[in-house]
């Protein structure tokens, strides 16, 4: 007999670890340069109505879902479908997509504690220069970094739900919450700080287009960790007398919280670092912006208040980064290690080896292919261009499988479970939602408008990504 299925120990408990997940390193650099660069305040408006209008749908399907059959995807999937085969394979897909999905978060989050460890021991200014980051992913020093990273998720997820996942929630994301504030408040002191405030909040209509709606879609789903069955996941650990509605919405909310407050971290430092700056110069990758842009402008704070102060204030910045990857590499881990414990009937020790083994065993393999391995540096080639093993795994399972994950959730939820025990699960434990607005537009959406949507973004992807042309301009 298997033994009583993990729960939160508190709804708070869920709501943190849940935003955790959400909150990533999108969150703190992504998001902020792609408003700034997108039209301010307008992408900005564009992005909340996506996130409480078709992102919090999703995410209620995916919750719902999970707290209904108390089971990790693959096992959500083959219980509500009697096991058919087309939703055993989504049930899969929800599976992989997670695990190499961690593979190269986790290969991001080693860099991010490598910045970290160096700003702390006063390397600030060996950060800052033009080739050390490129000589740092292939340096030795990776490897010691990714085992302390390694055995710090170990810990924390091998403490199980309440003792481990929760504990670490409750205790990093009030701790990164306030520091940010404390950030924002020290770089709106410094001189042409509200530069950066203008650019990033004043709406410029004339920057939306097309393709920044579809960005700002895609940042929306992105950064809710949609698609990646975490939510269906930690819907399995909710009690079932805490309601679904709520919590998510309190999981937006933070989640938009936390990046719209970044943006008064980020844009106001870049402006002050350089009053002339051009957004549209502003790289769009978070990476470039993390390893190779903000060292430089944390170096230039020594004028004002000495090396040392500048060293605290980068430190800060990537103790930040930091919290927000390893919270969302713990939940994102989280989702195969439920399944191999739920479909292996196995303890959560001995799935955290077997699936640590993998991870350690692919993420050395993405390590290596940023030039010291030529076989997966030059991994394949699609599009025109040469791709590392890295960039198959960001361009297959971030940038396009989790669209795809989201438009077979909507399906499944609407036209397998059906409608009405989609909204049964929903109003269970939250009465006030019953008959409400917001229950018939959920009801509505999900299968209708959003996964087409969903589809359209899949399909778009596919056509960049893979064949170099775009359905959307």
């Amino acid at each position: 007999m298997s033994a009583p299925r993990e729960q939160f120990g508190s709804r708070l408990g869920f709501i943190l670890a849940a935003a955790g997940s959400a909150v990533g390193i999108g969150n703190m650099v992504g998001f902020p340069v792609a408003a700034t660069k997108n039209g301010g305040g307008a992408f900005l408006l564009i992005y909340a109505i996506f996130v409480f209008f078709i992102c919090l749908p999703v995410m209620l399907a995916e919750m719902s879902i999970g707290r209904h059959t108390q089971k990790d995807p693959l096992g959500a999937y083959n219980k509500i479908s009697g096991h058919k085969q087309p939703w055993t394979m989504a049930g899969w897909l929800s599976i992989i997509t997670p695990f190499m999905i961690a593979v190269f978060y986790m290969v991001i989050t080693v860099w991010i504690f490598g910045y970290l460890f160096n700003s702390m021991i006063g390397n600030l200014e060996f950060l800052a220069k033009p080739d050390t980051f490129g000589n740092f992913i292939n340096s030795s020093d990776i490897f010691i970094f990714l085992a302390v990273v390694t055995g710090l998720v170990y810990l924390i997820l091998l403490g199980g739900v309440q003792e481990g996942i929760e504990k670490a929630a409750k205790l990093l994301m009030p701790t990164l919450f306030f520091m940010l504030i404390g950030m924002v408040i020290f770089v709106l002191t410094l001189d042409n700080a509200f530069a950066g405030v203008e650019y990033y909040l004043i709406p410029d209509f004339s920057k939306i287009t097309a393709s920044t709606v579809s960005a700002a879609l895609s940042q929306a789903f992105f950064s809710l960790s949609l698609g990646m069955g975490i939510m269906i996941t930690y819907g399995s650990y909710l009690n079932r007398s805490n309601g679904v509605p709520g919590a998510a919405k309190m999981v937006a909310l933070t989640d938009t919280a936390v990046a719209f407050i970044a943006g008064l971290m980020i844009l106001p430092a870049v402006f002050s670092f350089n009053p002339d700056t051009n957004t549209a110069d502003l790289s769009d990758s978070s990476v470039s912006m993390i390893f190779s842009f903000l060292p430089k402008i944390f170096l230039a704070l020594q004028s004002s208040i000495g090396y040392t102060g500048a060293s605290v204030v980068a430190s800060v910045f990537f103790l930040l980064v930091f919290f927000a990857a390893i919270t969302s590499l713990v939940s994102i881990l989280e989702v195969p290690n439920a399944a191999l414990m739920d479909e292996r009937n196995l303890d959560r020790k001995t799935s955290l080896l077997v699936l640590g083994v993998a991870m350690l065993t692919l993420s050395i393999v993405s390590i290596t292919s940023f030039g010291m391995m030529d076989f997966f540096t030059s991994f394949v080639s699609y599009a025109g261009q040469s791709k590392s093993f890295f960039d198959v795994l960001v361009d297959v399972f971030y940038d396009t499988i989790l669209p795809f994950n989201g438009f077979l959730i909507c399906i499944f939820v609407i036209y397998r479970w059906k409608r009405a025990n989609f909204n049964a699960e929903l109003d269970h434990g939250e009465p006030s939602y019953k008959g409400s607005f917001y229950e018939k537009y959920v009801d509505f959406s999900v299968g209708t408008f959003i996964p087409a949507i969903l589809l359209l973004i899949f399909i778009n992807t596919v056509a960049i990504k893979f064949f170099g042309t775009g359905l959307i301009g």
